[in-house]
C-alpha cells in the first residue's frame, strides 16, 4: 500500500513538473514575483478542473447508491472549488507592489486566504457532522454498485495527485495556503478511502455504518480546518522566527570581518518571499567607523541576496575598557547568583548607547529550568537595573547546562 501512495506522488510530481515547464515561462526563477504568480494560479486552476470533476462524478453516485457519505464527500470537493477560487485571487493580490498604505506589500493576503479556506473547511465539516447524525438516527440502506466504487477509487488517485503537486508548488514557493490545499486533499483522499470501506463492510456485512463513517470524516475535516487555522494564526501574530533561518541569519553575520557576536535579531514575516530582518553586531570599539559601515554594507547586501530577505545590521561597539569590564562581569555573575546559585553567565560583553549601557550575555540553567525561561530573564534584569538603572539588559540566550 505504501509503495503504491508512494508511486502515485512520483509520478504525480513527474507529471506536475511537465505541465510546469509547459506552461510557466521561467519557471525555475521562483525567488522572481511573477514566476510565483504564475505557480499559484496554475496550482488554483488544477483545483478547480479536478474538484468539479470529482464534485459531479460524487453527487451523481452518491445518488443513485443513496450513500450520505459520498454526497457529503461530493459538497466537500465543491467546497475545495471555492478554496482553489480563493488561492488564484491570493496570488494575483499579493502580488501587487507596495504603496502608501502598504509599505511592506500585499503577501500577506496569502495568510489571511489560508485563514478563509480554513473556515470553508471548518464550515463543512460542521454540515456534515450533522447530516451524519441524522444518518445514523435514522439509517437507510446504501445501494451497491461495482461501477460507483470503481469511480470512487479514481477519485481517490486523482486526489492523491492533487496532494502531490499542491506539495510540490507549495514546497517550490513556500506557500502556505497551497500547502494548507495539499493538506485537505490529502484527508479528502483518507475521507473517501473511508467511504469505499464503509460501502464494502455494508454490502458484505450488513451494517449499517455509512452515517459512523461520515462522523469520522466529519472530524476529518473539522480538525484540518482547526490546523490551518492555527497555523496561520501563528504566523499573522508574528511567531518565533524559523530556527534554521535564524541561525543561517547569526551564522552569517557572526562571520563578518571584527564582529565579536550579535543579538537582538528580529524577523519579521510579509509573506513568502517578503521577510524583513534586523539584528545588532557587536564590533570593538576601537575599529574604525568608516571600516566598520563597510563591513556592514557587504554584509546586508551578501544575506540579502543569499537568503532572498531585507536586513537592516545595527553597529553596537564594544567597550574594550579591561576594567569596565572586568566590574560589569562581577556585577553580572554576582546579580545571577542572587537568583539562583547554580545559574552561570558567560560571554558578558558591553556596548555603549546614547543614553545607557547595553550588557549582553548568554545564560545558562539546568534543563529543569527551561520552561521558566521567561521569569528567570525577568528576575535578573530586575536585580541588575535595581543596582544600575543606566543599564539595558539583553541575556541572548538561555540554554541548558550540559
Amino acid at each position: 500500500m505504501n509503495y503504491s501512495v508512494s508511486y502515485c506522488f512520483e509520478r504525480g510530481i513527474t507529471l506536475i513538473r511537465f505541465i510546469i515547464r509547459r506552461s510557466i515561462p521561467r519557471y525555475e526563477n521562483t525567488t522572481d514575483k511573477q514566476v510565483r504568480e504564475s505557480y499559484g494560479v496554475l496550482a488554483g486552476v488544477l483545483g478547480i478542473v479536478c474538484n468539479l470533476i470529482l464534485f459531479t462524478l460524487k453527487l451523481i453516485i452518491g445518488l443513485l447508491m443513496n450513500s450520505i457519505a459520498v454526497i457529503s464527500d461530493a459538497f466537500n470537493n465543491l467546497s475545495d472549488c471555492g478554496s482553489s477560487i480563493i488561492s488564484i485571487i491570493a496570488a494575483k493580490m499579493s502580488n501587487q507592489p507596495p504603496d502608501l498604505e502598504h509599505p511592506f506589500g500585499h503577501g500577506r493576503i496569502e495568510y489571511i486566504s489560508s485563514l478563509i479556506v480554513s473556515f470553508i473547511i471548518i464550515m463543512v465539516g460542521f454540515e456534515l457532522l450533522k447530516s451524519s447524525f441524522s444518518k445514523i438516527l435514522h439509517p437507510e440502506v446504501v445501494i451497491f454498485s461495482s461501477f460507483s466504487l470503481i469511480i470512487l477509487v479514481l477519485s481517490v488517485v486523482l486526489k492523491l495527485w492533487m496532494v502531490s503537486y499542491n506539495r510540490y508548488i507549495g514546497r517550490v514557493i513556500n506557500s502556505s495556503i497551497i500547502n494548507a490545499t495539499a493538506t485537505d486533499s490529502l484527508n479528502d483522499a483518507i475521507a473517501t478511502s473511508a467511504v469505499i470501506l464503509s460501502t464494502l463492510i455494508g454490502h458484505y456485512l450488513h451494517i449499517a455504518i455509512d452515517g459512523y463513517v461520515g462522523l469520522l470524516i466529519s472530524f476529518f475535516i473539522l480538525y484540518t480546518g482547526y490546523t490551518i487555522a492555527k497555523d496561520t494564526v501563528n504566523i499573522l501574530l508574528g511567531a518565533s522566527p524559523n530556527t534554521e533561518l535564524a541561525n543561517q541569519i547569526s551564522g552569517m553575520v557572526n562571520k563578518g570581518m571584527h564582529i565579536i557576536g550579535t543579538h537582538d535579531l528580529k524577523v519579521h514575516d510579509y509573506g513568502p518571499g517578503r521577510t524583513i530582518a534586523s539584528i545588532h553586531a557587536e564590533i570593538l570599539d576601537t575599529v574604525n567607523i568608516v571600516e566598520s559601515h563597510a563591513i556592514i554594507d557587504d554584509l546586508e547586501k551578501r544575506i540579502s541576496e543569499e537568503l532572498n530577505i531585507n536586513i537592516v545590521i545595527h553597529i553596537d561597539p564594544l567597550t574594550t575598557d579591561e576594567l569596565k569590564i572586568h566590574s560589569m562581569k562581577h556585577l553580572v555573575k554576582d546579580s545571577v547568583k542572587e537568583v539562583n546559585e547554580v545559574f552561570v553567565a558567560h560571554h558578558i560583553r558591553m556596548t555603549k548607547s546614547y543614553r545607557s549601557m547595553n550588557v549582553i550575555f548568554e545564560l545558562t540553567v539546568p534543563s529543569t529550568q527551561l520552561p521558566e525561561s521567561a521569569n528567570i530573564r525577568e528576575q535578573i534584569t530586575k536585580r541588575l537595573k535595581d543596582k544600575d538603572p543606566q543599564l539595558n539588559v539583553i541575556i541572548n540566550s538561555i540554554t541548558a547546562q550540559s
